[in-house]
Parts: C-alpha cells; structure tokens; sequence
C-alpha cells in the first residue's frame, strides 16, 4: 500500500514537473510580454525618444553600438565577478569566526549591521579615495554590498546544525575541526547557497555604483555619459546588458549550486 501510494506521488511530481516550462522559455516570454508592453506604452502616451525610446530604437542603438558596449560591459562583468568571489571569501572567513569564537561574534556583529546601515553611495566617495578611480575601488564596492547576506547565511546554516549530529559525533570521538568539517559546513551549504543567490543578484548595483561616483569605464559609465548627452536609447540599451548579465549570472550560479549541493531542497 505505501509503495503504491508512494508510486502515484511520484507520478504526480513529474507530471506537474512536465507542465512547467524550461526556464528559458519562461525568461523569452517574459521578455517578449515586457517588451509588448513598453512598446504599448510609447505608442499609447506618444512619448517622446528622449524620454522613453522604443523598443527598436534601443535593439538599434545595440546593434550599432555592440563593440563599445561589449568593452564596457567586460568591465563591469570583471567587477561584479571579482567583487563575488571577494565578498564570499569574506564571508565565509567572518562566519567561521563568530561561530569558532564566541566572543568575536558580539564584537563582529555590530559592525556587520552598521555596514549595511550606511548606504553605499556614502562609501563609494571615501573608497574612490583611497583606492582611486581604478577597478579596485568597485571591486570593494560590490563586495561590500555582498558582504552581510553572505555571512548571515552560513553563520545561520553554521550554528543551526541538527543537534544530533553534533552530539554523535563527540560520541565517536570527533574533533572539533573533523565536527566542522564534516558535519556543519555540508549543513550550511543549503543556507549558504540561498546567501549566494541573493549576492549575484545584488552585486551588480555595487559596481555600477561605483562607477556612477568616478571611473572611466564601465557600463555606469557609459549610462552617465548617454544620460548626459540626451542618447537616451543608448543608456536603455546599457542597461538592458546590465539586466542580461545578472540574469545570466542568477541561473549559472543557481545551476551550479544545484550540482555541487544534490541534497539542498
């Protein structure tokens, strides 16, 4: 009976798994009902090109444009990429250290709410100076913007360990580097990995905010300098890549994840 009952379970999961669409024809019609709309709204409020561009005028100023807004877009894709690999290192060092060291995490703690407290146009200014105009100063930009959801989440997974598993192993004789070792960083992974999604979602608005305070390169860059000349479909068009290239990042990331953390549910 239970083998039954777990049979038709299973049958109903892949059949509703069937329904759903693939996940890139779930972004196309979403982009093709966006666009629709957009299209609809300029057509409907007559609005002029140098307010909201159509559509075509934006694919247009793609094409024409591709090989300065592919220049820019590696920048700011270098940016965004180094920040999230800094940002993650920095996390994972600062979890492991409020959970080691208890003391430490009432000293840490603090200063990781303060650092999101202070918006990160206030700190784009103080880092332009000190790291200058460079890739660096974004760099730390995005990593900071990155910083506390990442170490939220694997301090969260960290300490929130089955208490079971943790008491079998001192049972067995476990260290307490083989307990985190073998025990809670696999139980953090799953934490860890929502921290990571919502960071390569976020990591982009630290770059390009950084660009936006002082840089020379960069798809920031280039908006500002559209916006300042009235080449409106041009900053559209920088900010369609934008848009593009954190999609992007969300689904590799999740994708890998997924892979590298067969039991995350």
């Amino acid at each position: 009976m239970n083998d039954l009952i777990q049979a038709n379970a299973l049958s109903r999961q892949l059949k509703n798994k069937e329904r759903i669409p693939h996940p890139l024809m779930r972004i196309l019609i979403s982009a093709a009902v966006m666009i629709g709309l957009w299209q609809a709204v300029v057509v409907l409020f007559e609005m002029p090109s140098f307010i909201l561009p159509s559509p075509a005028d934006v694919f247009a100023r793609l094409i024409e444009r591709y090989a300065i807004l592919l220049q820019h877009s590696w920048v700011t894709a270098q940016e965004i990429l180094l920040g999230l690999l800094f940002g993650l290192t920095m996390g994972l060092l600062f979890a492991l250290q409020m959970l080691l060291f208890k003391p430490v995490k009432h000293w840490l703690l603090p200063l990781l709410i303060a650092s999101q407290a202070i918006p990160v146009f206030a700190i784009a200014p103080v880092l332009m100076l000190w790291l200058g105009y460079g890739i660096a100063s974004k760099i730390v930009m995005a990593a900071l913007i990155i910083f506390f959801p990442i170490t939220i989440c694997c301090y969260d997974g960290l300490r929130n360990t089955p208490v079971g598993y943790l008491d079998l192993a001192k049972t067995m004789g476990a260290s307490r580097w083989q307990m985190l070792r073998r025990i809670q960083l696999p139980a953090a992974l799953p934490a860890l990995a929502s921290g990571i999604r919502v960071a390569v979602v976020i990591a982009p608005i630290g770059a390009v905010a950084g660009e936006w305070v002082g840089s020379s390169a960069g798809l920031g860059y280039l908006m500002l300098q559209a916006n300042a000349r009235m080449m409106i479909d041009e900053m559209f068009a920088a900010l369609f890549i934008l848009s593009v290239l954190s999609i992007v990042l969300y689904f590799v990331a999740d994708r890998l994840l997924k892979k590298l953390i067969p039991w995350e549910i």
